[in-house]
């Protein structure tokens, strides 16, 4: 019967894991359309975030009472948090919205590759299914508006996808911490930014109001859940569920910026949206069964 409740419990704890790589995984999503309504150039974005998501790093590690740790596996993470930060900013500005975010999330395929070539872990059946859903998904979202033809913009992308991968591992690095990789992955962002955005002119209120909601929701509260999430959530599941983010991310650019989304993408919506919530329920009852 005690076996029976920590059982329960660690499903339940599990359960909210989840819940909140999916809740940060949304907050991610308003990236695309508030770097698009702010009129200069990616690093400034960047800079101009990450000074602002500090803050609420700092708040948390002082609320969470959790010391900062350096070493250079944290050096490793922080290093993936940065490049996804800057190479998400700077691609989002030299390609659409929907080109950025689906070719950034190639990262569970990255995942994956990662997680047999470092760690020796083979992915299940399960996961390499709903990988394959995902993923196809993806691509019907955008069949009908992505340019191979994009250049640059489209090869940042796709490397933010590698970085990306590298974040959904911090907590699996050997003596690894989430939230110090972050931290320093933020303090980086920062420094390399900042230069950029004093060279701006401007200054709007529309800009400043986007910089706020970017540093402090889309970076700041999100990477927060994500670490809670990535303690209870593996990376392979983790990045699965943050299939959410690339549906969401061009719906607000359409709907609010202008960027059209065709018949394709929204039969790839569903399909992501349905890959995710199926790959979750399946899982849910895996665990029951063990």
């Amino acid at each position: 019967m005690c076996r029976a409740r920590q059982e329960e419990r660690a499903l339940t704890v599990e359960k909210r894991g989840a819940l909140c790589v999916f809740m940060a995984a949304v907050l991610y999503s308003i990236g695309g359309l508030c770097i698009k309504v702010i009129p200069w150039s990616g690093m400034a974005i960047n800079g101009g975030r990450t000074a602002i998501a500090l803050v609420v790093f700092a708040a948390y590690l002082r609320i969470a009472k959790h010391p900062l740790k350096f070493n250079r596996w944290v050096a490793l993470g922080a290093l993936a948090v940065c490049g996804t930060n800057i190479l998400y900013a700077v691609s989002n500005k030299l390609t659409t919205a929907a080109n950025a975010i689906v070719l950034q999330f190639t990262a569970p395929i990255f995942v994956m590759l990662f997680m047999v070539g470092i760690f020796k872990k083979k992915p299940s059946k399960l996961d390499l299914a709903a990988c394959a859903v995902v993923f196809g998904g993806i691509i019907f979202c955008f069949l009908d508006s992505l340019e191979m033809g994009g250049g640059l913009g489209n090869l940042l992308a796709l490397l933010s996808g590698v970085s990306y991968a590298g974040v959904f591992l911090m907590n699996d690095l050997p003596d690894g911490d989430a939230i110090s990789s972050v931290f320093f992955g933020g303090v980086v962002s920062t420094v390399t930014g900042l230069p950029f955005l004093f060279q701006e002119t401007e200054f709007t209120g529309v800009a400043i109001f986007s910089l706020v909601v970017l540093g402090a929701l889309q970076v700041g509260l999100a990477y927060v859940l994500l670490c809670i999430g990535l303690r209870t959530t593996p990376p392979v599941p983790a990045s699965l569920i943050s299939g959410i983010e690339p549906v969401l991310n061009p719906i607000l650019v359409a709907v609010f910026y202008g960027e059209k989304m065709g018949t394709m993408a929204l039969i790839g919506s569903v399909i992501v949206v349905g890959g995710v919530v199926g790959y979750n329920v399946l899982k849910a009852r895996e665990a029951v069964k063990q």
